[in-house]
């Protein structure tokens, strides 16, 4: 059996994070993952979520150790993972009518952070559910003084990426057509987003 990597931080947050989609996701019958990582999150979630099909995506040089998980852990509903990239012109998912993302767009530039939002404008569906969890500021203020050391560490490695803050993704996921309903208050100063495809 192959080892897999391993995410303290996923193992921690997956039971908060299923928590609310256990809810949001409960008349939802596809979800694409952006960014899947190590495949912590999609295992767990597809399992607890059998009504459902998870769609794992991932960029192509992370995606061997994903589908490495996908095929010892991963049960009927969980499809295989796919290449994505939020800035490449076609996905490989035409449409879904729900979409999760965890811990990417402070790691994104915020060129990407605006493909990925016009992207989802195309491939979701009328009333669509998309839930962004991570970290992010607020009008500017960090949530905690672990937040605002993790955006410096961030910024020092790569100054087009950084913490978010609410205010600027409301805005740009309103210019996309998705409404935050929910901004839901997750553990270790996390956030879970919840949009809301507004209808045609």
């Amino acid at each position: 059996m192959t080892m897999l990597p391993f995410s303290e931080a996923c193992e921690r947050n997956k039971r908060p994070i299923l928590d609310v989609l256990l809810r949001a996701f409960a008349d939802r019958r596809h979800v694409l993952e952006i960014g899947s990582g190590t495949g912590q999150h999609a295992v767990h979630f597809a399992a607890n979520l059998g009504h459902l099909t998870w769609h794992p995506t991932e960029q192509a040089k992370y995606l061997a150790d994903l589908q490495a998980r996908i095929e010892q852990e991963g049960g009927a509903n969980l499809r295989s993972p796919a290449v994505l990239d939020v800035r490449q012109s076609v996905w490989p998912i035409r449409s879904a009518d729900a979409a999760f993302t965890a811990n990417t767009l402070h790691i994104m530039s915020w060129d990407e952070v605006k493909d990925l939002f016009s992207k989802l404008a195309v491939i979701l569906s009328a009333d669509a559910v998309f839930c962004v969890y991570g970290p992010f500021h607020y009008e500017g203020r960090y949530t905690s003084p672990g937040n605002r050391d993790f955006d410096r560490m961030l910024k020092e490695r790569d100054p087009l990426s950084g913490l978010r803050d609410i205010r600027d993704i409301t805005r740009e996921a309103e210019r996309q057509g998705l409404l935050l309903k929910f901004d839901h208050d997750l553990p270790a100063h996390n956030r879970l987003l919840e949009f809301v495809k507004a209808p045609a």
